[in-house]
C-alpha cells in the first residue's frame, strides 16, 4: 500500500466519531487475534505432519513396541505419539497383570482385552483432537461476529449522515460524505477481519479431519500388531 493510502486510512480513522473508532478497534483486535491463531495453527500442523511421518516410519520398522517407546520424545508434536503411548500403557498393564496372575511357561506374553486397548486409543484420539482444535472456535467467532460488528458501525455512520442532513438542511455530498465514508470503512473493516478467519477455519478443519483419519488408521495398525504379537 502506498504512503498516501496509509495516510488516507489514518485520516479516516482520526476523523471518525468515537463509536466508529471503538468499532474499528474491536475489529482490529479480532483481526490480530485471528491472524495469530492462523499462523500458530499452520505452524503446529506443519510440525505435527513432519513428526507424524517420521514417527510412523520408525514404528513400522521397529520389531518391538518398547523400541518405539524409546523414540517418542523425539516427536512431541505428533498426535500419533499420544495414541501410541496410551495404547502401549494399556497393553503393558495387561501384560504385567497376566504375568502376575498366570505366568506362562513358554515365556509368551498375552493380553486379556483388546477392546480395552481400543478404548484407550479412542480416548487418546479424543485428547489429541481437542488439542488440534484448540483456539479454532475463535476463528469461527471472528468469521461470524465481525461482519455484524462492522454492520453496526455502518448503521451508525449512516445515522450520522442523516443527522448532518437534519442539522444543515442540505443533502449535498459535502454534508453526507463524512458519515458515508465512516460507514463504508466499518463495512470494509468487518469484511477484512471476517474473510481470512472464515477461510482459515474451513481449511484448518479440513486438516483436523485428515489428521483424525490418520489417527484411526494408526490405531487399527497398532491393534493389528498387538493382536499379532500377544495372542
Amino acid at each position: 500500500m502506498t504512503e498516501s493510502g496509509n495516510a488516507n486510512i489514518v485520516q479516516l480513522f482520526l476523523a471518525a466519531g468515537w463509536t466508529a473508532k471503538a468499532v474499528l478497534i474491536v475489529l482490529g483486535l479480532f483481526s490480530l487475534g485471528s491472524w495469530a491463531v492462523i499462523v500458530g495453527k499452520l505452524w503446529s500442523f506443519s510440525r505435527a505432519d513432519s513428526h507424524s511421518g517420521r514417527f510412523v516410519s520408525h514404528f513400522r520398522k521397529s520389531r518391538k513396541f518398547a523400541d518405539v517407546l524409546g523414540v517418542c520424545d523425539q516427536y512431541p508434536s505428533s498426535p500419533l505419539v499420544g495414541l501410541f503411548r496410551a495404547g502401549y500403557a494399556e497393553l503393558d498393564a495387561q501384560v504385567k497383570a497376566g504375568r502376575d496372575v498366570a505366568p506362562s511357561d513358554s515365556g509368551r506374553l498375552f493380553v486379556k482385552s483388546f477392546p480395552a486397548i481400543e478404548r484407550a486409543l479412542e480416548r487418546a484420539a479424543g485428547v489429541e483432537t481437542n488439542r488440534l482444535t484448540r483456539r479454532l472456535p475463535f476463528l469461527a467467532t471472528t468469521a461470524s461476529a465481525t461482519p455484524f460488528i462492522g454492520l453496526f458501525g455502518t448503521v451508525w455512520g449512516i445515522l450520522g449522515a442523516f443527522r448532518q442532513i437534519g442539522i444543515t438542511g442540505s443533502t449535498s455530498i459535502v454534508t453526507v460524505a463524512p458519515g458515508i465514508a465512516e460507514a463504508l470503512v466499518n463495512t470494509a473493516a468487518g469484511l477484512v477481519a471476517a474473510v481470512p478467519a472464515l477461510i482459515a477455519y474451513n481449511y484448518l478443519n479440513g486438516r483436523v479431519r485428515v489428521t483424525r483419519s490418520e489417527m484411526r488408521d494408526f490405531a487399527l495398525e497398532f491393534l493389528n500388531l498387538a493382536e499379532r504379537h500377544f495372542t
